[in-house]
């Protein structure tokens, strides 16, 4: 008697594990639609309408989450609007899809490198070499490039002061 019960319960446990394995997708099979939308993003990214293809990506990323494609492109997206710290983080959001995808480690080590980031960059590439291996891939080489030209100049408020115009105080006088 007690066997039996405990054998119905495997039984119907086993069952509805199988049940909920059966209905989920793959993870390299992307909604159709999705792709669809990341070609239509892409495409108004080569055009430059970065606002376009950031509403078009978005809407790749809500019909199909797991799309790395859209978060790579939506990161391009965020870079071109001035927002390496969100490009930061759309490339994170590729890497916990596929921590081996060498476009997402290229562009997220270029976006710290804008944020100043030069170390963590650095930690980018070291992860593209040993994925690359011996051979020298590109995404290696275009980092190692972005790493030594470094980050951008920051203007500070000091620099951005004009000595020589007026202002409120001394127009007054």
């Amino acid at each position: 008697m007690r066997i039996t019960s405990v054998s119905a319960a495997v039984a119907l446990t086993l069952l509805c594990v199988s049940t909920s394995l059966y209905g989920q997708r793959p993870d390299d099979q992307i909604d159709p639609r999705s792709m669809a939308l990341l070609k239509q993003g892409e495409a108004k990214l080569a055009a430059g309408n970065l606002a376009g293809a950031r509403n078009t990506l978005e809407t790749a990323l809500a019909v199909d989450p797991r799309n790395r494609m859209a978060f790579n492109a939506l990161a391009k997206v965020a870079r071109g609007q001035g927002l390496p710290g969100r490009a930061i983080r759309l490339y994170r959001e590729a890497l916990r899809l596929e921590p081996n995808d060498l476009d997402a480690l290229k562009g997220q080590g270029e976006a710290l490198v804008t944020k100043g980031a030069v170390v963590r960059a650095k930690e980018n590439l070291a992860k593209i070499e040993k994925i690359c291996g011996k051979d020298s891939c590109a995404p290696a080489v275009q980092l190692a490039a972005t790493i030594k030209k470094g980050p951008p100049p920051q203007a500070t408020a000091q620099q951005d002061v004009n000595p020589d115009a007026d202002t409120p105080e001394t127009a007054k006088q």
